[in-house]
């Protein structure tokens, strides 16, 4: 399968980049930095450098590569929430996520691609009973999570929007290259290795809509993905 893959220079696209590899799969995958390129390269893909925000530069790269599917894995979290450019990096998340992701969308659809994979968060759910599941609402807007639950909801609508859109909601990754380390943190968490190949099987499985990716954790659900996308908590690569 050819795939677009927007991040593959990112924490979880240097795991995911060799591993659809692997697997077979043609692989073009995006970097804002040029010097990025040859890494990129190495891990077996064909770097692409493009701007999620030059939507007709986009779209042209889109097009040119003629993928089967897109894979959006884009942030700018640079810096973790103890230092001082945390709330700077929130805010160009944010904007990846409410302006990057329709731009994208609208690349995959003026290339005829009807699956987009994209990354969202587990950590956005209303407190209640029981282990969270997808139908479960969001917490509200308030608070620490202010601009973090619209831009979710945006990219999520973007996505979900397209004829085979499928929503990863990650719980908050460890693993290499991670603030966390090579020990979990905080929950609900999942490895980087296991968040890839969620993403990987989601190219061939599971049904459009929304998943939780997350080790087995009281106040979270990761069944549907277990049973639909074949994830696997403990996989490593």
């Amino acid at each position: 399968m050819r795939v677009f893959l927007a991040g593959a220079g990112g924490v979880i696209g240097r795991r995911l980049t060799p591993l659809l590899v692997k697997m077979g799969h043609q692989v073009s995958g995006t970097t804002r930095a040029a010097e990025k390129a040859d890494a990129i390269r190495a891990m077996g893909a064909e770097p692409v450098v493009v701007d999620v925000f030059d939507k007709a530069a986009l779209t042209r790269a889109v097009a040119a590569a003629r993928p089967d599917a897109v894979i959006h894995q884009l942030t700018d979290l640079a810096y973790g929430p103890d230092s001082p450019h945390y709330q700077e990096g929130l805010k160009r998340n944010a904007r990846i996520r409410v302006e990057g992701t329709p731009n994208l969308a609208a690349a995959a659809k003026a290339a005829g691609v009807r699956r987009l994979i994209a990354q969202s968060i587990a950590f956005i759910y209303a407190p209640g009973p029981g282990a969270r599941v997808e139908t479960d609402p969001m917490a509200p807007a308030e608070g620490a999570m202010a601009s973090t639950i619209p831009a979710v909801k945006a990219l999520e609508d973007a996505v979900l929007a397209m004829p085979e859109g499928i929503v990863l909601r990650y719980g908050y990754f460890w693993g290499p290259g991670t603030w966390a380390g090579d020990k979990p943190g905080k929950r609900p968490c999942v490895h980087l290795d296991a968040a890839a190949q969620a993403c990987a099987n989601a190219l061939t499985r599971g049904e459009p809509g929304l998943y939780n990716i997350a080790e087995d954790d009281p106040g979270l659900s990761s069944e549907k993905a277990k049973r639909l996308l074949g994830f696997d908590p403990g996989f490593r690569f």
